[in-house]
């Protein structure tokens, strides 16, 4: 696949994925409580569930390099954020208690490794 190609794909996964996790965001807003990130945790956990079934599949079923790039690189791309994880991570410790920050962060980074470690155990 030449670089253009690449680039298109991976531009494409990243708009269905950004789109995903806005949609994601809107409809969790509207439904939880505002005071907790749940969205970003949402999104977050299941982007690392994605991301380990895609390399998983690629690594040891020879999966194309588009897949990788469409789905890997472009959508968990799009639908994941480490900004607004870290941005929200700050923001509990300020407004509210370093409580809630800790038990944000060790849920994220703990399902987020989880998700990833269940996704390329289900991709293998």
């Amino acid at each position: 696949m030449n670089t253009a190609a690449a680039v298109g794909v991976v531009a494409f996964g990243t708009g269905v994925g950004a789109s995903a996790r806005y949609v994601t965001d809107r409809y969790m807003t509207a439904k939880f409580d505002h005071s907790f990130p749940w969205p970003t945790l949402f999104v977050n956990v299941v982007g690392s569930f994605i991301l380990g079934v895609v390399v998983a599949i690629v690594v040891r079923h020879g999966a194309s390099t588009t897949l990788q790039l469409a789905i890997g690189t472009g959508f968990c791309g799009g639908l994941t954020t480490f900004s607004t994880f870290s941005f929200e991570s700050l923001r509990l410790v300020t407004t509210q208690s370093s409580v809630r920050s800790a038990l944000y962060i060790a849920a994220s980074v703990g399902l987020g490794l989880s998700a990833a470690a269940l996704g390329l155990t289900l991709g293998s």
